[in-house]
Order: structure tokens, then C-alpha cells, then sequence
């Protein structure tokens, strides 16, 4: 079995920062694609951020500049550090990994894991 789980959502002022982490546990094998989404109230789960393995990013136009994506492959685990915060990063923020777990001697294939996510709130 594979988890996620998030912290550092939390209240921010308009201008404010806030950073996320996500660890990754459990019979992990290798962690590929590692990201986060986000979903507003009424609104459909978006694409913040991704990381490869090999630490190419990619970003969501209304946070380039200002959200940054990394990992710790050592940790397990993906950060995301979001500056400048608008009223409108107010949302449910889920991280995302796509891992190879071992599956008894070997590795399986790879799934599409998510976090219980954690609520970010900008206050204007």
C-alpha cells in the first residue's frame, strides 16, 4: 500500500506565502511524475504543478512566478512554496504521484496516488 499526506494548508493574507508538503510512504519501488492540483468551491480539480523524475517542471499560467515545485527523492517527498497568494489560490489542494510499488520480490506497474488534500484560504 501507497499513501499520501499533505500539510502546511492553512490562512494566508493576500501577498502572503504559504508552503505545502506531501510525503509519500509506504512499499514504494519508484516515484515518477510527482504534482499538485487544486479545486475551488464549484469548480473542477486543476493542474497547479508537476515535477519529473528528473526535476523538469511545469506550471499552471496563474501561478507561474509564483508557486515553486520541488522534491526531496531521498524524503518521499514534493513541496510546493506559493508566494504572492491571491484570493483566488483559495482552494483544496491535492497532491498527486504517480508510483511503482513492489508487488511481493518485484516491481508492479505504476498508479495514479492522491492525498486526502489540505485547505489553502487567501484573505483579501
Amino acid at each position: 500500500q501507497v499513501q499520501l499526506v499533505e500539510s502546511g494548508g492553512g490562512l494566508a493574507q493576500l501577498g502572503g506565502s504559504l508552503r505545502l508538503s506531501c510525503v509519500a510512504s509506504g512499499t514504494i519501488f519508484s516515484i515518477n511524475t510527482m504534482g499538485w492540483y487544486r479545486q475551488a468551491p464549484g469548480k473542477e480539480r486543476e493542474l497547479v504543478a508537476t515535477i519529473t523524475s528528473g526535476n523538469i517542471t511545469n506550471y499552471v499560467d496563474s501561478v507561474k512566478g509564483r508557486f515553486t515545485i520541488s522534491r526531496d527523492n531521498a524524503k518521499n517527498t514534493v513541496l510546493l512554496q506559493m508566494n504572492s497568494l491571491k484570493p483566488e489560490d483559495t482552494a483544496v489542494y491535492y497532491c498527486n504521484s504517480d508510483i511503482t510499488s513492489w508487488q511481493g520480490l518485484w516491481p508492479g506497474g505504476s498508479h495514479d496516488y492522491w492525498g486526502q488534500g489540505t485547505q489553502v484560504t487567501v484573505s483579501s
